[in-house]
């Protein structure tokens, strides 16, 4: 499977900033666990994210393109070149490379409940990842045993070669094949973890939610992902939030939305109601002479603030009920009153939009 970041995501390396995007979110929809659950969509998916965090950031991206961090295998510079021919003869060699490494970063989403959302809250998930192995702690040998020195290439983890050149005779330098650049073999891996150091299992994870987070959102927990090979450290757990459907309330920015259906005669005379929020019960005023698509705003109500504290309002927006089934004495009592109001014969008036249209309009200001 390539490593190189532009082949990842399947992109020319003269790629703009909004086709690497746009690139990614496609590979994204297509390899996220939620959609295509097989092992070997989730190590794409993971080289795909990694991908786009390197060449998503210009000065990483700059990085990258010149052979710096981050090549993954994908790219050898000039300074490799000039040690593979020249670093013995300069008294450099690159030395063993270490067993010890990084382990991968992790995303995954969690669901939560709008009312969750107003104040924060604690989760505990559960995560299928690689841990570190208990039988040898890591250091990737049976236990009783220890890695050993490569006799070929004396620890160093290089083979040096002397090769003819238009320069003459010149040192030549590789990783050692017996132990593949490392300096050391395990005579006895591990039969726990098959030498690799680490082991997949289920482990929990305490997750803090932060107050006001939203669909889409990321958290960062550092040291929640993977378990690096031969003891290495973890990786950081990424998880995606993803805030669950509520029936009656919506959220619009900081503030909660929310229809109340009134009768007419509320509307008409006034009323005070108290109904259940979703932090409690809260008292609504309805005014005299309320019209359908007035926005009653309740302050300090809606949702905590992510940055800058404080909460935003609870925006309930007023459908007005026409009663359809009325009685002989309801009918006569409603034709009093029409006959006591002055004529007005119906007329075309300025064009509105649909009544959830103008709760729309009214609720996003």
């Amino acid at each position: 499977m390539s490593t190189d970041h532009y082949e990842v995501l399947g992109v020319e390396r003269t790629a703009s900033p909004e086709e690497i995007k746009k690139a990614y979110r496609r590979l994204a929809r297509e390899l996220h666990p939620d959609v295509n659950p097989s092992e070997e969509a989730a190590e794409r998916f993971k080289l795909v994210t990694h991908a786009y965090d390197v060449l998503s950031d210009p000065e990483q991206r700059e990085r990258y393109d010149m052979g710096g961090s981050g090549m993954g295998g994908g790219g050898f510079g000039f300074g490799d070149i000039f040690d593979s021919f020249f670093g013995a003869a300069a008294g450099r060699t690159a030395g063993p490379r270490s067993r010890t490494e990084r382990g991968q970063d992790a995303l995954l989403r969690i669901e939560i409940d709008l009312d969750e959302v107003i104040f924060g809250t604690k989760h505990e998930i559960e995560i299928d990842t690689a841990v570190l192995c208990s039988a040898c702690e890591g250091s990737c040998c049976a236990p009783g045993t220890s890695i050993a020195r490569c006799d070929i290439c004396g620890g160093t983890g290089q083979i040096q070669r002397s090769v003819r050149s238009l320069l003459g005779n010149v040192m030549t330098s590789s990783p050692c094949g017996t132990c593949r650049g490392y300096g050391t073999i395990i005579p006895n891996p591990c039969a726990t973890c098959a030498g690799q150091g680490r082991v997949r299992a289920k482990r929990k994870v305490a997750v803090d939610v932060p107050a006001g987070v939203d669909t889409g959102m990321r958290l960062h927990l550092p040291g929640e992902g993977e378990a690096g090979p031969a003891g290495g450290p973890n990786g950081d757990l990424y998880l995606e939030v993803k805030v669950r459907h509520h029936d009656i309330f919506s959220r619009s920015g900081d503030d909660l939305l929310a229809t109340l259906e009134v009768q007419m005669t509320d509307a008409v005379l006034g009323a005070a109601v108290t109904l259940d929020s979703l932090d409690g019960p809260v008292e609504i005023e309805i005014k005299p002479g309320t019209q359908s698509a007035d926005i009653v705003s309740i302050k300090e109500r809606g949702v905590t603030r992510l940055r800058g504290g404080g909460r935003g309002e609870l925006r309930v927006g007023i459908a007005v009920q026409t009663p359809v089934r009325l009685n002989s004495s309801e009918l006569d009592l409603i034709k009093q009153f029409a006959s006591k109001r002055p004529p007005a014969k119906p007329q075309f008036s300025k064009f509105q939009q649909g009544l959830f249209a103008k709760l729309r309009d009214r609720f996003l200001g």
